[in-house]
């Protein structure tokens, strides 16, 4: 179809092409639209309608949904590659419906006169010719009539008049009209069905087929059959229809057999429950069809089986005869042949249930299951299934779920259950089977046994886990010692079984403890040491003693709960979740068989029977390798105990040095260190207290000492030192990478976050009074406010229950509230928040909330709050938010973008709360990073004003005694306590009918003292070090300070392992940093004399290092289940673990985690965890909840001025924006992706006063530049251009200019972002750094500005090695102090900006040149210029339009490089190895067609730009998203490109929409080369239709 339609087009346009035979070429909305065989009056009405009724909903703009690049049907719908249409047409469409239905109104008159006349015609004539006309008439009038054109009368005589002449055995055409047009009446009015079925027409029909003379009769009662069979399959049923259909279907074409085989589908859908012989009969031809190569035909066979295995699950005789017919052999052949790569999971999955259920009542099927090698299927099944983590879903669950749950089902009939004591005489068959044939069990259990520990291992659920592990113990048991060992080999069973003891469930400790037993009493003598060194006597103690075992922090849900599986609800204990009908043997599911005093019995039999201390003695029960390492955690807090606060002696330091380097190679050694050691040994808390500088383990805990700072930065340096650099050359990881990977080991170990699946109930629409009184698509919390008791100054509040908004935070409750409840007299705060509520928009009221890591509850009365305050109430003037880690993003339009930047700077303190609970807010400030300082932070608290009674207080909650945290959801806050409180999250429909009553009471104005500068404290010389340390890198002493207060209350195991983590993660980023100060420290001391020594080479683990692919796997879940509609949704434990320890989690689903905080719901296919088909795929959202397109006109004559247009109009709006250029035809994708290129590239125009190296201020500007109109090039990136503050113009630049335009492209920035549109403007890391709100140093100088970073660092050094004579003029005689030889005096530098002669640093200092005794100050004023004054209020700018479209905390999930490639894209080269596994090759290219291997060729010798050329020329931007050209979407397509003369003389040509090459079949690699290089580079800048 797509060829026909791309050479019809090419001929209508050939004039067009000629004109333009190398430009790229934009899709029309007249291009690739769907077409359809047949077009009725009644087709055409009921579309019209449609769209009418669509129009009616405000439909902005529409986009086709047909695809160049042959899309599948799952995709769901992206960005329009085919361009959008404005719905500017309503009233013509109108007209037109109104014209249709007034044509259908005198038809259906005409018609039923018609009807009458044709009825009469075929009861009384008797000639054959009359009726053939008469038929024919019919068949046509049939085709075009509507159903209320015929009566039930009308139908009923002529059902009755068609069975008749189906019957006809003289002519055939009579039959075949008969036929047809019984058919088409069924069409038409569907209730006719039951009128043939009354007049027999199912036995005449039935009949013809069994006796067939006439193929295209025969083809026809195929299709009648097929209708009647959707209303009626019973009658079909009882007439033999199964065998009639599939008597002769071999001789029928493709189609023609898929409408036989639905007939067999509509017919056994309703099986009765004694299946009938004539459908067993028919499952020996069912099988054959499997066999064919048509997938819509082998998945309706497989559906017909699923059906009737269903039917006969409760025969053990049916089942055997269903083995016996051969279904087992060819279900299994066909799952081994196609697995799930063609299958549909649907039918994959009911293919597993079908093998299930006959090996549950044919022990011959499970002996045949073992020959076929079963294990294999079971382990590609598994492992291609997305499994389920943490808590089932109550409400509904996906195929996934259904598809394990019918393996593990399968596993469960394959090993029968544990009964040891079970007499030899009295085994099953099954049994008997197993015990006879060990090799096949063996074969069995290594296809199996790895996969099932890999599930449990993944945190897969309880019921999941339950299920495996009941499978394992089986498996076990079975096995024989010699079979155990071959089983085992490559698995560390003592290290799973360790794990699981950590489940919280009697049933899972019980199948752990089995499990043990058996291993030990086969296996005793050899893996004994093993289950030592793991721990698992460890946790089979801590069974026995419940006070000292650990809590169980995150409870599950309740054994014997609710599921739906596959849309069935069971209830039922886990004992019988995976038993079939066959086996279940009680009436009572609910009955548990596991007492939950077994466990203990079970437990104190294991440790008397193997872990007795007589049977091995003490020492044994604990490993060398532990002792070792205990002795060295003990040995590291002894020697940081001796004088922590104290300059440690040079002994010390070598003692400690040796001591890690000693661990660390033990952990990176040839024996393994396991989790308990790990843990048990103490290593994680001596590495945390060595880090802390001793201060980790200590009560007392200062982070403003300046000396504990200098400390900490010390001890990173040092620990740097060791792990980022081996001395063995024979170790090719870095030694950190050892301790890194151990780590996450242990915290997959011993992590048990849950995934919790929300929405219990059917998502409905409600109304929500609090906070902003609007309707929301989800169900509402019932909330009744109560005054706290001895609360005088606050009213009741009038109301009793209201609706409030589960995802909103407390403080916007809070907001809503205090003025209702409130007697004092309203102050200026509350005014102005009393106002902004009011004077919110109703429609703008979607909001988006997140959360922050909760702190300590507070004391009810004159507590310090707790809380934070959004960026909606709030701003503060350098732009460091103190608001929540998971801010809410209002998804309508922003307060903070319609306030200019003067009133946010002007915003009053009196609403900022500081969070005293010490816990860091990852997303809203700077402390994700460590770099929190003290003197921002602390400046602004100071001006927080006291309590006085012109400002009532702020009003805090408590639900169940316990106080809400002002940056959680009220879900958050609820779902916390019912998990701490053991409640059966499976019953959460309760969550939602419930009435939660919270008390509100006053909190006393924030008392914060004037803090004593912790500067100068100290005269021992560590200050100066200290001040330099800071200006060189970020202080590591943050980190330290927000170990406490978490309500998670994690246990101490857990969070020192993710604080180490976090601590490794930023000394491996900051490495760089750590080894300049080094240096810079050498330098002064005298070990380094030359200045060109500070280039060093040093290694760093990649970023991806950090990652823990579990809990990435766990979020992913979470993310997925349809009630994360936004951050707010989520569990606090999700929201506190991205905000705080972001690196645990991959890029992708921090991209999608930022999707959801700062757009809603992110709407991805089910199951989809590759960049490429989720919405990271550069922000493409699909149906129904897509943000509406827009499209914008805009002219290439004045590119920035309409981006400022439209920004004017849609920066505010959640609108996908689509541009068409003036005077061009092209729109779409295409289009679109080449105006933000353009866009990008005139910010980078020179003589815009916005970056640095725009020098504009010097005369000889044209000369460096070019010319006024070229680009500013850096190749370390943009920074901007630093300004005075005593400076508006400039050489006629105005500094307005420069701030509108800095605001400008903060909104095009987060446009981008919001559209996900790929950006080519090349930001440097540093600018990035403070969009992230991250503080910079004096090593970041470097990342935009290489040569003056290098000069400033070896001033500083410089300036401290002069300090250093001066305090040790002995110890350090005959160092000079020179600059690379040279006398500082004679470089001649004055106290202006280098490379800015108009910038003065400093006022009254025009005459004083810079010498070694001013040099610091130099050096701070440059620092202060580059980094701070010179730029904040460029960046404040920029913040500030970006904010109206997305708010810049979101962005604090990544690092600066992450940010550069979420917003520009793969900067790499998108050629790679597996390139054509992301192209499709279509109309006459493959893989090994000549053209395409000359294509991948030339593209590989292309040079950079010639690359990016290219791509711009493909698919409108020179980058490919974030992904590369896995991420591409629609996905690249080379198509040859036909034409009637020499194809070495056309030129390639494109359709960017759709990402469509047209590729003309060159002669030789040389003139393709010539022509694309042509193509690419005269076809730029204008779209026109291809």
């Amino acid at each position: 179809m797509e060829d026909s339609l791309m050479e019809s087009r090419g001929q209508k346009r050939s004039e067009m092409a000629e004109e333009l035979p190398a430009d790229k070429r934009a899709c029309s909305s007249l291009e690739f639209r769907p077409s359809s065989s047949t077009v009725t009056p009644e087709t055409l009405v009921s579309s019209t309608s449609k769209a009418v009724e669509v129009h009616g909903v405000d439909m902005e703009t529409s986009s086709s949904s047909a695809s160049a690049s042959g899309h599948s049907e799952g995709e769901g719908e992206r960005d329009s590659p085919y361009g959008s249409c404005d719905s500017d047409d309503m009233d013509e469409g109108d007209h037109v419906y109104r014209n249709l239905r007034a044509l259908q109104r005198s038809r259906s008159s005409n018609n039923s006169a018609k009807f009458d006349r044709l009825v009469s015609s075929l009861n009384n004539d008797a000639e054959p010719s009359g009726q053939l006309a008469a038929l024919t008439e019919l068949c046509e009038l049939l085709s075009f009539c509507t159903s209320d054109s015929i009566s039930s009368s009308i139908a009923d005589q002529l059902s009755s008049a068609l069975v008749k002449l189906a019957k006809h055995e003289d002519n055939p055409n009579i039959m075949l009209l008969a036929i047809r047009a019984l058919t088409y009446s069924c069409d038409v009015f569907p209730r006719s069905s039951g009128s043939l079925v009354r007049h027999d027409a199912v036995p005449a029909l039935c009949h013809r087929l069994l006796v067939i003379e006439y193929l295209d009769v025969a083809e026809q009662c195929l299709q009648a059959l097929e209708k009647i069979s959707r209303d009626h399959p019973l009658p079909c049923l009882q007439s033999g229809a199964i065998i009639a259909v599939l008597g002769y279907i071999d001789f029928f074409s493709t189609t023609v057999q898929r409408t036989a085989l639905r007939t067999v589908v509509n017919v056994c859908k309703e099986l009765p429950s004694e299946c009938p012989p004539t459908v067993m009969e028919a499952v020996p031809r069912l099988c054959n069809l499997l066999q064919y190569e048509d997938q819509q035909l082998v998945e309706l066979v497989a559906t017909c089986l699923i059906k009737v295995a269903d039917c006969v699950e409760d025969s053990p005789v049916r089942l055997s005869e269903l083995h016996d017919h051969g279904v087992i052999n060819q279900v299994i052949h066909l799952l081994e042949l196609n697995s799930r790569t063609a299958l549909s999971q649907s039918i994959y999955t009911g293919l597993v249930g079908v093998v299930a259920k006959i090996a549950s009542g044919s022990p011959d099927a499970v002996k045949t299951l073992f020959e076929l090698n079963i294990g294999s299927i079971i382990k590609d099944g598994l492992s291609n299934s997305d499994l389920p983590h943490g808590t089932p879903s109550p409400r509904s669950v996906d195929n996934n779920y259904a598809q394990v749950q019918e393996i593990l089902k399968l596993l469960h009939v394959l090993l029968p259950e544990v009964d040891k004591d079970k007499k030899e005489e009295s085994l099953s068959s099954t049994e008997r089977t197993l015990l006879n044939h060990p090799d096949n069990l063996q074969k069995f259990g290594i296809d199996i046994l790895s996969t099932l520990v890999q599930v449990v291992s993944s945190g897969a659920n309880l019921y999941v886990c339950y299920g495996c592990l009941s499978v394992i113990n089986r498996l076990v048991y079975f096995s024989k010692p010699e079979t155990l060992l071959k089983l085992f080999e490559g698995i560390n069973i003592a290290s799973f079984l360790a794990g699981v003891f950590t489940r919280n469930d009697h049933h899972v400790l019980v199948l752990a403890l089995q499990i043990s037993e058996t291993v030990l009493e086969k296996l005793s003598n050899i893996l004994m040491p093993a289950f030592v060194k793991e721990g698992v006597l460890f946790a089979i103690d801590s069974l026995l003693m419940p006070d000292s075992c650990s809590q169980q922090h995150f409870p599950m849900v309740s054994s014997i709960q609710f599921r739906r599986i596959a849309g069935k609800e069971v209830k039922g204990c886990w004992c019988y979740a995976y038993h079939t009908r066959q086996l279940k043997s009680t009436p009572d599911p609910d009955t548990c068989k596991v007492n939950k005093d077994s466990v203990h019995s079970l437990a104190e039999q294991v440790k008397r029977k193997y872990f007795a201390t007589e049977l091995h003695g003490s020492q044994s029960m604990v490993t060398d390798l532990l002792q070792d390492l205990r002795i060295a955690s003990l040995a590291i807090n002894d020697l940081l105990t001796i004088s922590p606060a104290k300059e440690p002696s040079s002994r010390t330091e070598e003692k400690l040095h040796s001591i890690l380097d000693k661990i660390i190679l033990q952990l990176g050694g040839n024996v393994p260190v396991s989790t308990f050691e790990l843990i048990e040994s103490g290593i994680v808390k001596a590495l945390l207290n060595y880090l802390s500088n001793g201060h980790f383990l200590s009560s007392s805990y200062d982070p403003n000492d300046i000396t504990h700072t200098y400390g900490v930065q010390k001890r990173f340096e040092a620990f740097a030192r060791i792990s980022l650099s081996s001395t063995d050359p024979a170790l090719t990881d870095l030694p950190l990478s050892f301790l890194v990977r151990k780590l996450h080991s242990s915290l997959s170990n011993v992590e048990n976050f849950p995934v919790v699946s929300g929405f219990p109930t059917k998502q409905r629409g409600s109304y929500a009074t609090v906070p902003s009184g609007r309707s929301t698509m989800y169900p509402c919390l019932k909330v009744r406010f109560l005054r706290g008791e001895e609360e005088l100054c606050l009213s009741d509040y009038a109301k009793d229950v209201v609706t409030v908004e589960p995802f909103c935070r407390v403080e916007e409750i809070e907001q809503y509230l205090r003025p209702k409840v409130t007697q004092t007299k309203m102050g200026s705060s509350e005014t102005r928040t009393q106002s902004f509520l009011e004077a919110k928009p109703k429609a703008d009221q979607d909001h988006l909330h997140t959360s922050s890591p909760p702190g300590k509850s507070v004391a009810h009365q004159g507590s310090r709050s707790t809380c934070t305050v959004s960026s909606d109430m709030k701003e503060d003037g350098d732009g460091k938010s103190l608001c929540s880690a998971m801010e809410t993003s209002n998804l309508g339009q922003r307060t903070v973008g319609a306030r200019t930047m003067s009133e946010d700077q002007s915003k009053s303190q009196e609403d900022k709360v500081h969070s005293l609970d010490g816990t860091e807010n990852m997303i809203g400030t700077s402390s994700s990073t460590g770099l929190h300082a003290d003197d921002g932070n602390s400046k602004d608290q100071s001006q927080a004003p006291s309590n006085n009674e012109d400002t009532p207080s702020k009003l805090v909650f408590y639900l169940d005694g316990e106080q809400l945290e002002y940056s959680s959801t009220l879900y958050q806050e609820i779902l916390q306590r019912r998990m701490k409180s053991h409640h059966e999250l499976h019953n959460g429909s309760k969550l939602w009918t419930s009435t939660y009553t919270i008390t509100y009471r006053r909190v006393a104005g924030i008392e914060i003292g004037s803090k004593k500068e912790c500067m100068g404290m100290h005269d021992d010389g560590t200050t100066d070090e200290a001040l330099l340390c800071r200006q060189v890198m970020p202080l590591f002493s943050s980190i330290f300070g927000d170990r406490f207060g978490s309500k998670l209350d994690l246990p101490s195991s857990l969070s020192d392992i993710l604080l180490l983590l976090k601590s490794l993660e930023m000394m491996n980023r900051f490495s760089y940093h750590l080894v300049s100060y080094e240096r810079m420290k050498f330098f002064a001391e005298g070990r380094l004399n030359n200045l060109d020594e500070f280039k060093v080479a040093f290694s760093t683990l990649a970023q991806y290092e950090f990652v823990n692919s579990r809990l990435t796997e766990k979020l992913e879940q979470q993310m997925r289940d349809p009630s994360a509609v936004h951050v707010g949704a989520l569990p606090l434990w999700w929201c506190q673990l991205i905000a705080r320890f972001p690196f645990l989690f991959s890029f992708e689903a921090r991209c999608k985690f930022f999707q959801l905080a700062a757009f809603g719901r992110v709407h991805t296919l089910p199951h989809t965890s590759s960049l490429s088909d989720s919405s990271l795929s550069r922000g493409r959202r699909t149906s129904p909840n897509s943000p509406p397109r827009k499209k914008f006109p805009v002219c290439r004559e004045r590119i920035l001025e309409s981006a400022a247009q439209m920004m004017d109009i849609y920066a505010n709006k959640k609108v996908v924006v689509e541009v068409e250029y003036s005077e061009e035809v092209g729109t779409g994708l295409g289009p679109t992706l080449e105006f933000y290129t353009l866009v990008s590239h005139e910010f980078q125009k020179a003589g815009l006063g916005m970056w640095r190296g725009d020098y504009m201020s010097l005369t000889n500007s044209c000369n460096q530049n070019g010319s006024a109109s070229g680009f500013v090039v850096s190749t370390s990136g943009l920074f901007p251009r630093p300004w005075s503050s005593t400076s508006n113009n400039i050489n006629g630049i105005e500094f307005s200019d420069v701030i509108k335009k800095f605001i400008l492209l903060g909104q095009f920035v987060g446009k981008a972002l919001q559209d996900g549109r790929v950006l080519d403007i090349p930001f440097s890391i540093a600018f990035y750094k403070l969009v992230l709100g991250k503080e910079l140093s004096l090593c970041d100088i470097q990342s935009f500005d290489p040569e003056l970073g290098r000069t400033l660092l070896e001033f500083k050094a410089l300036d401290w090695r002069q300090k250093c004579l001066a305090c040790s003029e002995n110890n350090m005689h005959g160092y000079s102090s020179m600059f690379r030889s040279t006398k500082f005096e004679d470089l001649c530098l004055d106290f202006t900006l280098p490379g800015y002669p108009d910038y003065a640093l400093s006022s009254g200092m025009d005459d004083v040149m810079v010498n070694i005794n001013n040099l610091e100050e130099y050096i701070s004023l440059v620092l202060d210029a580059t980094l701070q004054t010179g730029v904040s209020r460029q960046l404040e700018a920029f913040k500030s339009g970006l904010n109206q479209v997305i708010s810049d905390k979101n962005l604090q999930l990544f690092t600066e490089e992450e940010l550069e490639r979420l917003l520009c894209g793969e900067r790499d080269s998108w050629l790679s190895g597996d390139v054509f596994d992301h192209i499709k090759l279509d109309h006459g290219y493959t893989a090994g067609s000549p053209p395409v291997i000359n294509l991948m060729e030339v593209i590989s010798e292309f040079t950079y730009e010639q690359k990016r050329a290219f791509l711009q020329f493909v698919t409108g931007a020179p980058r490919l998203p974030p992904g590369g050209l896995a991420a591409l979407n629609p996905k690249l397509t080379i198509v040859r490109k036909h034409s009637s003369n020499c194809p070495d003389v056309d030129l390639p040509s494109v359709m960017t929409c759709a990402n469509y090459l047209k590729l003309p079949p060159y002669s030789s690699k040389e003139i393709m080369k010539e022509k694309l290089l042509y193509a690419i580079t005269e076809g730029q800048g204008s779209f026109h239709l291809s």
